[in-house]
């Protein structure tokens, strides 16, 4: 007893001596730290004195502080950025699923903006902005050396006006012009249709009326086929989906879970660390998903697809997504603006990040143009035994059973007109008429 005791102390008074010996040390160095920052703050202030009294024309104090703050913020990463009070309202605006502009999610890359994607139904999208663009040029000024928000502030504008951007494209040897006219934009974030006995639900971004949306649209599809038995499958489209709100991510993804981990989110403390778990009810009832994603899904898009994919409740469908996992915390300031600070990464229940990385589809099908019309005309010169002169009838079906299987057959003529439309959702169709068909054998 007395020798555990005694060892016991003993490491507490070695640690006491070692914590004399580095006190002094690990001062002198904070001390010094502290004295650096006070340096380089007074450094800043001596810049920003002589610029307002020796710049060549006089300048906006303000715009200038604004621009030390932003350049501090962009410096950091991409997300991080200063919303001075009237982007702060915009943003506050867009949450809520209506405002003016385009309708594109943007970020910087290369000096440039990146086009993350274009939001459905938005003058962008029809004026034909794909994910993946750069816009060089806006109205002829070029992007290069600007801001993110310096680039968002130069497109935006009255509603009913006119802008021009240039854009580079991959695979497109010259950059060109595209007219755009600013409109209202009113996401409706939640389309739903269904495409013979699949539920297809198209997600475009991620408000506050997210959940609310895709909870209604899928129990009135559901009822439209006359019941869940009448249903093979789900399919949840997140394809140019540029992210939005983490809680509604959280609440889409908690719809097709019982139970187990949804994200994580990890800051720079362990005590800033969050997890967020699933509840009971899914409102698939256990039929298959297929979630189709591709480089413009993005951020809260990711957290859904990621989610789906570690539990095995979903297979991904499509191309590699965006690759954003980072968490951005806005924070008001005085004077009514906010910044815009990235604070945490988030991960997917297995633990892996997708920064950088994207969520991988589990199966890859890239899109398809459209096809020319060579592939019906080589159908149209097919012959059948049905077609030749003389051949017998099949005596085998019933007249009901014949009935059946000329709308089975006229189900995959439409299924197999999609592919020339959109590729990707008809591969997500096949596979849930395959499982449906397997299930059904067994």
């Amino acid at each position: 007893m007395n020798k555990l005791f005694m060892a016991a102390l003993g490491g507490t008074l070695a640690g006491v001596v070692m914590t004399s010996q580095f006190t002094g040390p690990l001062i002198a160095q904070e001390t010094a730290k502290v004295k650096s920052t006070y340096e380089q703050l007074d450094l800043f202030g001596d810049i920003f004195e002589r610029i307002r009294s020796a710049y060549v024309e006089e300048v906006d104090e303000g715009k200038l502080i604004e621009s030390a703050i932003n350049g501090m913020l962009t410096s950091l990463d991409p997300h991080s950025s200063y919303m001075p009070p009237s982007d702060f309202d915009s943003m506050q605006v867009q949450t809520r699923g209506e405002f003016g502009g385009l309708g594109i999610e943007v970020t910087q890359e290369n000096g440039f903006i990146k086009v993350v994607s274009p939001i459905d139904d938005t003058p962008a999208a029809n004026a034909g902005i794909e994910a993946g663009d750069f816009i060089t040029k806006v109205d002829g000024d070029s992007t290069m050396g600007l801001s993110l928000d310096e680039s968002v502030e130069k497109m935006r504008g009255p509603v009913g006006s006119e802008i021009i951007v240039t854009i580079a494209r991959e695979g497109v040897e010259e950059p060109f012009d595209v007219s755009i006219v600013r409109d209202i934009i009113k996401i409706k974030a939640v389309r739903a249709r269904t495409e013979g006995e699949t539920v297809v639900l198209r997600v475009s971004s991620f408000t506050d009326q997210t959940y609310e949306n895709l909870e209604d649209s899928l129990a009135d599809q559901v009822s439209e086929l006359g019941g869940i038995g009448n249903v093979n499958g789900f399919v949840i489209d997140l394809r140019n989906n540029p992210g939005g709100l983490l809680k509604q991510a959280i609440l889409v993804s908690d719809a097709f879970l019982n139970k187990g981990e949804i994200v994580s989110t990890r800051g720079r403390d362990s005590g800033d660390s969050e997890r967020f778990n699933a509840t009971d009810g899914d409102l698939a009832q256990d039929k298959p998903i297929v979630v189709l994603i591709n480089g413009g899904s993005a951020s809260a898009s990711e957290i859904v697809a990621g989610a789906l994919q570690d539990h095995h409740r979903a297979i991904i469908i499509g191309t590699t997504s965006f690759g954003k996992g980072s968490v951005q915390t806005i924070m008001p300031l005085q004077g009514d603006g906010a910044i815009r600070l990235t604070t945490a990464r988030y991960y997917t229940p297995s633990g892996r990040s997708i920064q950088s990385l994207g969520v991988a589809p589990d199966i890859l099908v890239e899109q398809r143009p459209p096809l020319d019309d060579i592939l019906e005309e080589d159908s149209q010169a097919q012959r059948f035994e049905a077609d030749l002169r003389g051949s017998l009838e099949n005596d085998s079906l019933t007249e009901d059973e014949r009935k059946q299987l000329e709308e089975e057959r006229n189900a995959q003529i439409e299924t197999a007109k999609l592919r020339d439309q959109d590729y990707q959702l008809a591969y997500a169709l096949d596979v849930l008429k395959g499982l449906s068909v397997l299930k059904n054998g067994n």
